[in-house]
């Protein structure tokens, strides 16, 4: 062979053992019987099969009837095969080098932990873990929620802050201890007041109101109803909703307005299972926690036109919603405390 064409032989071997130096899927053994190869037609077909080579590169090296020529060709191609691998590389080394140090980070925090445990001084907790001792102190939980969020907060304090299940243990924590468990309006049951504002509310719909006025009575009798539930039925426009708001202003209590229409997962109602990535309450609790009481006068609009598909059926739902026996034991899928 001629000098140029044994330089590009060389050139060749050269790119080729760094390619294998960079590569993990070339065994050494390859780089040993390219060297051994003096013929350069041989060597050039041997190294193309070798190397990964997209098809058209691969077909314009077969086309190469000239020796030199395919020789000058297989050196390009290879030179940005070079060029992949060593930005792999850094990639990788970036990669593996962020890994590592936040695993230092995790043992130097570790033995940071047993070295206070030793000296018998106390842990430094993260400011998520007192802001929430303190809001759950203050929220006045019922015995079994107060429990849930004392065992949330226990296992979050384990939990290293760089995973993913602290930021989801704060997101639950955060609902339990903002939740009204204690909060609540007082009511004003005036029968006489509640006709006042109904008239100035509404005009006519005297038998609504005689039905309205009736009920608060027997409430400000019985003192305490247990779920108490109104159903409102009537054409769009006609006064449901300003209705609610009516009632809730003569209560001296908060107005929540929920539409129903158009819902078609059973999780709306009923909130997601913690266990799924972004879940949060349903919407009922989640227009509890906006009003900031826990007894407002509720108003589930549009109640005809829920959906039903593949992942379940609302309206059932809304069974245990609606029932008086049961109304005052709900439990949200992602809280799950009565």
């Amino acid at each position: 062979p001629s000098i140029e064409t044994e330089a590009l032989q060389r050139n060749i071997l050269d790119t080729f053992r760094m390619i294998v130096n960079l590569s993990q899927n070339l065994p050494e053994e390859i780089l040993t019987a390219a060297v051994n190869i003096k013929e350069p037609a041989v060597l050039s077909d041997f190294i193309s099969s070798n190397i990964e080579m997209k098809l058209p590169d691969q077909q314009k090296i077969l086309q190469e009837v000239d020796v030199k020529s395919r020789l000058k060709t297989l050196s390009a191609i290879m030179g940005n095969e070079v060029k992949m691998l060593e930005l792999g590389s850094k990639i990788q080394s970036e990669v593996s080098s962020k890994f590592d140090r936040s695993q230092r980070r995790y043992f130097l925090r570790e033995q940071l932990k047993a070295i206070k445990k030793e000296l018998g001084e106390e842990e430094d907790l993260p400011v998520e873990v007192t802001e929430f001792a303190e809001k759950i102190k203050k929220a006045k939980m019922p015995k079994e929620a107060r429990n849930v969020a004392h065992n949330e907060l226990d296992k979050l304090k384990r939990i290293n802050p760089a995973s993913a299940e602290y930021s989801v243990a704060i997101t639950y924590l955060d609902w339990l201890a903002n939740l009204p468990w204690q909060v609540s309006t007082k009511d004003r049951v005036d029968i006489m007041r509640a006709k006042i504002i109904l008239d100035e509310d509404h005009y006519d719909l005297a038998d609504i109101k005689e039905r309205i006025l009736e009920f608060l009575a027997i409430q400000k009798l019985k003192k305490s109803i247990k779920g108490p539930i109104l159903c409102f039925v009537g054409p769009p426009g006609v006064g449901k909703t300003s209705l609610g708001q009516s009632i809730a202003r003569a209560l001296g209590r908060k107005f929540v307005r929920l539409s129903l229409g158009g819902i078609r997962d059973e999780a709306e109602i009923r909130g997601h299972r913690r266990t799924y990535v972004g879940a949060l309450p349903g919407r009922i609790l989640q227009k509890i926690k906006q009003v900031n009481t826990n007894n407002p006068v509720f108003m589930l609009d549009e109640v005809d036109k829920i959906g039903v598909d593949f992942r379940g059926d609302p309206s059932s739902a809304l069974l245990e919603v609606l029932d008086p026996e049961q109304n005052a034991t709900f439990s949200d899928h992602y809280i799950e405390v009565s």
